[in-house]
């Protein structure tokens, strides 16, 4: 469509041209479009911040980003129930050349019970419900030519307890005011008012056509085009006989092409109200060629093939507007859903604006559209009505593949029958968090809940909210365990995390901080200005359509991964890959070699089915460091990229230690000390138990000591005595510890460089802990940051461990609490896995670390906690900076970690002999030079 944008009065005229005839439908915009582009309305507001007076307020909006009334998060908290109201005002003309035509004043959504009058006259009854599109006809009310006065009076709360049940004590911010762009309509006397179109997978079609004033002998023809404008396959049409106010239409093309989240493939159909062998009226619409089915015990279907969701929970939501948004708003999140690998979302808990429909239509994917309700229900009156506004406006959408009724037991059973009625499609209906005709929506289910129910019962499951992602807890951490088991369970139809986004409101009321009512709003994936926090990154790897299988790329490497095709619809042919060969520079030696890159060819793999990526690498590609692989979608977007280590710890070490100095090591002996001196590096460790105690150079002192501190066990190390001797020129420290003691091994190697050398084994106490390594101290104040070598640059946990990249990383310091208002990510503090090398950036001197073994955990000191943490708080070791064989994974809102999952289990590790070559290890490199 063609918009011409008039200015008309102190409104903005836009007329929606079908075609460049006359038989159109016209649209007068008597708001402004969105939340980026806005008319002032006269406004007075009730109760609250600047009530009681005449003013502006820019349409559409919520008013209380504007500075009035009171905001009020869900949950029953309206304390002003019943008093806070606004009053619209304003004033506008319309064409003299519409007399006579059908004229609709249009309000996309308005919270909550809103009364219009037109030049002083009622529009209609009050309408009731936040979330829904109504109208009225004010044909006979306007004045053509002139200036006409349109008031509009919103209760924030509505009169009907039913509706404030089920929306405004909602687990969402609640808000007032007409947040949704209004408008006016016009169309000629003889019309059509509205459709309802179905095109099937086999290239079938059929199609309800809604009329006003149509005459007998008029018909109604389609014909179908690209979204370019080509037409496609011949036009078809049905009479209008004497009576009917619906017209239906059967037509078909054959072999179209089907839409799908990864082929979003479009079509337009045209229809036409024909009179006398006029056109009257022509109304086009977009829709889709696809067939969507439930069949019972088995699965959800579309394009007859067996879906697995991978979705998310979404609100309408923007920081500084509330629900009033924009379509820029919408394609942003659209594509960053997209972009996390998942194909579908579901309407949490209420239908959106239709633009975010139209662009999960134009790039694609799944949606549950919902009817608000949250735990209480809309009674039958109402809730009826409200079936009616959602389906009549969102019918037609291909994307949408679910109809929910309500949400956790906010279910009107007497309105099931309306999903039925008034879709043309017959889309399946769900009760989300129950279980309805066959599909079990369960919420936060455990990993292994349940017998003969969910994962291992006879229903397809498909929980529509799982791994609650409050703070940082949930979402990516424990999904690795739970995807493995849907998609390998047939009767899974994945599910739909909770949630995408932080919902932080911008208080106007409290000099413009973030708010997230304490633990009930920060859910999300990303936060309230769509911050990507760590769980996008795991959840993009997890879900990636591409899935390798893990593996070791060692010299004898042939080029060959294997890998599963994951995708539901797209061959992995159609998918294109890069390699890219790199080396690492470290503090004291820049790497010898260029970079390299170059594409790989991409394996014909069906949907389902297993291949390899064969890699045609350059002569002496073992030679770099690193190996990453990078798989892009059909339209060329990055789906992920895989790190492969290719130079070992030991080789990192060997380039960047040196050991060599012009003297041997001295050490003094007191009563409680070892002090050594070597190259003007000056260390001192306790005898009584082996611990670094202080650390200097020419420079001063560096506050790094207290170490190593076992995790666990500390207090039980068996410690005996420390002696000394050397070792050539090198100094070493050594520690005694009992026969079958938690401590194997502790030992200081002081070479004349200066350097130290730290080797330590321990067991667990016990068979399991969370928290297997060695810690010291350093002061958080003299942080400034780190640069290291390893995987980031975005922290884990032992339940999410994936999402990142090994490369050299350089983070700066900050106390972020993840989903708290100070947004700066990735968070500094917590644990780093597949560590090289450290160097903690102080406001003295640095200190460069390096670890000479696999696998072994960075701990940068212990993040602050929100004031309530349910199981959101993992463990931490006692010390600063740690380094771990193993690390504690973390839980979400409801459910503990080891519910959700193997890896939320704590560390295992059983040695009955205590073996110490089976003994668990960390070799550690320090230079405490100040370089």
């Amino acid at each position: 469509m063609r918009n011409l944008i008039r200015t008309i009065a102190s409104g903005i005229l836009l007329l929606t041209s079908c075609f460049s005839y006359a038989q159109q439908t016209e649209k007068l915009y008597l708001s402004g479009t969105g939340s980026d582009h806005t008319v002032n309305w006269q406004f007075f507001c009730t109760a609250g911040r600047n009530s009681g007076k005449w003013t502006t307020i820019p349409v559409p909006s919520n008013w209380e980003f504007q500075g009035f009334g009171k905001y009020n998060y869900g949950l029953d908290k309206d304390t002003v129930r019943g008093k806070e109201s606004g009053q619209y005002k304003y004033e506008f003309k319309v064409p003299v050349s519409w007399k006579g035509k059908n004229i609709n004043i249009v309000f996309e959504g308005s919270m909550t019970d809103t009364r219009v009058k037109l030049n002083g006259q009622l529009a209609g009854d009050i309408h009731q419900g936040s979330f829904y599109r109504f109208k009225y006809d004010i044909s006979k009310l306007l004045k053509y030519g002139d200036t006409n006065l349109l008031e509009a009076t919103v209760d924030k709360h509505s009169a009907n307890t039913s509706v404030n049940a089920a929306e405004r004590k909602g687990d969402f911010w609640i808000f007032g005011g007409i947040y949704r762009p209004v408008y006016l309509e016009a169309a000629p006397q003889q019309h059509i008012s509205h459709v309802a179109v179905n095109g099937l997978a086999s290239g079938q079609f059929s199609a309800n056509v809604f009329l006003d004033n149509a005459t007998v002998g008029s018909k109604v023809s389609a014909q179908f085009y690209t979204v370019s404008g080509v037409k496609v396959g011949a036009a078809f049409q049905a009479a209008i006989n004497k009576g009917d106010s619906v017209v239906h239409l059967q037509g078909s093309t054959s072999s179209p092409k089907l839409w799908s989240p990864e082929f979003p493939n479009l079509y337009r159909v045209v229809f036409t109200l024909v009179s006398n062998g006029k056109a009257i009226h022509v109304v086009k619409q977009k829709f889709g060629f696809r067939t969507v089915e439930f069949r019972e015990h088995d699965g959800i279907y579309v394009n007859n093939v067996k879906v697995k969701f991978k979705g998310v929970n979404r609100h309408t939501f923007w920081p500084t507007t509330g629900r009033a948004v924009n379509k820029n708003i919408s394609i942003e999140d659209v594509k960053l859903i997209k972009d996390i690998n998942m194909n579908a979302v579901r309407m949490s808990h209420y239908p959106p604006d239709e633009h975010f429909l139209d662009v999960c239509d134009s790039l694609g994917l799944f949606v549950l559209d919902e009817l608000t309700g949250w735990h209480s229900y809309y009674d039958t009156q109402v809730g009826s009505k409200l079936v009616k506004e959602m389906i009549t406006r969102d019918v037609n959408h291909p994307s949408i593949v679910i109809w929910d009724n309500g949400n956790e037991g906010g279910f009107n059973f007497d309105l099931d029958h309306l999903f039925g009625q008034y879709d043309i499609q017959k889309r399946p209906l769900i009760h989300p968090w129950a279980i309805y005709k066959g599909i079990n929506t369960q919420h936060y289910i455990n990993y292994d809940y349940g017998t003969a129910t969910n994962l291992h019962g006879h229903d397809v499951t498909f929980p529509t909210e799982f791994l609650h992602g409050l703070y940082d807890g949930g979402a990516g951490a424990g999904l690795d365990d739970f995807w493995e088991l849907m998609w390998h369970t047939p009767l899974s139809a994945g599910g739909f995390i909770w949630a995408f986004l932080d919902e932080d409101v911008v208080r106007t009321d409290k000099n413009g901080e973030l708010d997230s009512d304490g633990d009930h709003a920060p859910d999300g994936i990303v936060g309230p200005y769509r911050e990507k926090e760590g769980s996008y990154y795991a959840i993009k790897e997890i879900w990636c359509p591409v899935h390798m299988e893990p593996r070791e790329v060692t010299p004898a490497f042939d080029g060959k991964i294997r890998m599963e095709n994951r995708y539901l619809y797209t061959n992995i042919k159609q998918c294109s890959f890069t390699y890219k060969l790199a080396g690492f520079d470290n503090p004291y030696h820049k790497t010898a070699v260029t970079a390299k890159s170059g594409p790989i060819a991409s394996p014909d793999i069906a949907p389902g089915q297993f291949g390899y990526l064969q890699m045609q690498l350059p002569l002496g590609w073992q030679n770099y460091d690193v190996l990453y692989v990078t798989a892009y979608d059909v339209t060329h977007h990055e789906l992920f990229t895989w790190s492969y280590p290719l130079s070992n710890n030991n080789k990192v070490t060997k380039q960047m230690i040196s050991t060599a100095g012009t003297a041997k090591p001295v050490i003094k002996e007191t009563d409680s000390l070892y002090k050594v001196r070597a190259n003007g590096v000056e260390v001192e460790f306790n005898r009584n138990s082996g611990l670094l105690m202080s650390v200097k150079n020419p420079k001063g002192n560096i506050p790094f000591n207290n170490g190593p501190v076992l995790a666990e066990g500390w207090e039980k190390t068996g410690f005996q005595k420390l002696s000394y001797h050397y070792d050539n020129d090198s100094l070493v420290v050594e520690a005694t510890f009992e026969k079958k003691a938690n401590e194997a091994q502790l030992k200081w190697t002081i070479f004349p460089s200066g350097w130290v050398k730290l080797t330590v084994k321990y067991w667990p106490i016990g068979e399991e802990g969370n928290l297997l390594g060695v810690s010291f101290s350093y002061p958080e104040k003299d942080v400034k940051g780190v640069t290291y070598l390893g995987d980031g640059p975005y922290r884990v946990w032992k339940n999410r461990m994936k999402g990142t990249q090994i490369g050299i990383w350089d983070k700066t310091y900050n106390n972020t609490i993840t989903g708290q208002p100070n947004l700066e990510y990735p968070e500094f503090k917590g644990y780093y896995s597949n560590l090289y090398w450290m160097k903690l950036n102080t406001t003295a001197q640095p200190i460069t670390i390096i670890c000479d073994n696999r696998d072994v955990f960075m701990r940068l000191f212990t993040p602050a906690n929100p004031k309530k943490v349910y199981n959101t708080a993992p463990a931490f070791p006692s010390g600063d900076i740690s380094f771990m064989n193993g690390i504690s994974p973390i839980g979400t809102k409801s459910q503990k970690p080891e519910k959700l999952g193997p890896q939320g289990m704590p560390n295992k590790y059983f040695d009955y002999y205590k073996d110490i070559d089976m003994a668990l290890s960390i070799t550690l490199y320090f230079d405490f030079s100040g370089k």
